[in-house]
């Protein structure tokens, strides 16, 4: 989908309040409100808004520690890649896993409560992941940025 100026002030002012309201939308990018709809029902359509969430805090929640956690399976077989996904997705504390090149073959963002928390997660969880040979974690020290999204072309707005 190819995006216009008011396409991306629709996706700017979402991404400052997401619960804004279509009328306070219209009115902020400069559509009537039926105007307004169909351009965010298109967005939604065409996959550029996958959703609308609450950003929690993993702090708040108990959740102190953001582990960054190295994986190396027994090799890249589709099976093996396959089967560690499915099992990688069923763990909770997981909240970002990418299939990696490199030295190692995936890269997951953990959240602990601590670290005798994460020692459980790594336990039950992680060392129980299918064809899993090698575990490198990192403890975040500080969180400096974590954006949930690029943003969008400041030349198009």
């Amino acid at each position: 989908m190819s995006l216009d100026r008011i396409d991306v002030a629709i996706l700017k002012a979402l991404q400052e309040d997401g619960r804004i309201s279509n009328a306070a939308l219209a009115e902020k990018v400069g559509l009537s409100q039926s105007a307004c709809s169909r351009r965010l029902a298109a967005l939604e359509e065409s996959g550029v808004i996958r959703g609308y969430h609450a950003r929690l805090s993993n702090k708040a929640l108990g959740h102190k520690m953001t582990v960054i956690v190295h994986i190396s399976l027994s090799g890249q077989f589709e099976k093996t890649l396959s089967e560690f996904e499915k099992s990688v997705k069923l763990c909770p504390n997981v909240l970002a896993c990418h299939l990696m090149s490199g030295e190692y073959d995936y890269i997951l963002r953990v959240a602990a409560k601590d670290l005798e928390d994460y020692e459980r997660i790594h336990r039950d969880w992680l060392s129980a992941l299918p064809h899993v040979v090698k575990i490198n974690s990192a403890f975040a020290l500080r969180e400096i940025i974590d954006r949930p999204n690029i943003g969008v072309d400041p030349d198009l707005a």
